[in-house]
């Protein structure tokens, strides 16, 4: 698989350009993108200078602000064939909660869709504000036993159940098993 230059920067790097590269699209100064997306200007400054941590729910902030998915701001663009081995892959972990979503598959340009392998422990769950509006989740579990769904009627899931609900509400995830894992489908219609 040829790999470009963009694909071997570090992690932080690379999601420092991206941002970059989006709040420029969307032709918006750093005053505009911290007032919408609820962060201070100087984190802002410092994600895009790479060096910043961001947590999985800042990403999503500024996924929202620019109106872009979340994937766009942590994964370049790959290659028609692309493998990603267990542990692989971008990573962005919850500040709330043991929770890890994995980016293994971003929409390309024109489609609304973008694929992630989440890992769960059990403790603080795991509550998403809304994402972009006609966002809707398709979750499978494929390990443990998890409560997930809109945070007024979270459903019971375990091993190879599927469920799928609005992402433009409030949702929450609870793993109820140690090491729960699965695979949760975005796709913005």
């Amino acid at each position: 698989m040829k790999r470009t230059v963009a694909d071997e920067r570090p992690p932080f790097e690379q999601v420092a350009a991206n941002i970059r590269r989006e709040r420029e699209r969307a032709r918006m100064s750093l005053t505009e993108l911290a007032r919408r997306s609820g962060l201070a200007k100087s984190t802002l400054s410092q994600l895009e200078a790479g060096t910043g941590n961001p947590s999985l729910e800042t990403l999503w902030a500024l996924g929202v602000a620019l109106g872009v998915p979340f994937s766009r701001l942590v994964d370049p663009p790959r290659p028609a064939v692309r493998l990603v081995r267990a542990g692989e892959g971008p990573a962005a972990r919850s500040g709330q909660a043991s929770y890890t979503a994995t980016l293994l598959a971003a929409s390309p340009p024109g489609a609304r869709r973008d694929l992630y392998r989440i890992e769960a422990e059990p403790g603080e769950s795991r509550r998403s504000e809304p994402h972009l509006a006609g966002t809707v989740e398709h979750l499978v579990i494929g390990a443990g036993r998890a409560l997930a769904g809109p945070v007024d009627e979270p459903v019971e899931l375990g091993p190879g159940d599927y469920l799928s609900y609005p992402g433009d509400a409030p949702h929450v995830f609870t793993a109820l098993e140690a090491a729960t894992s699965g695979v949760i489908v975005m796709e913005q219609l």
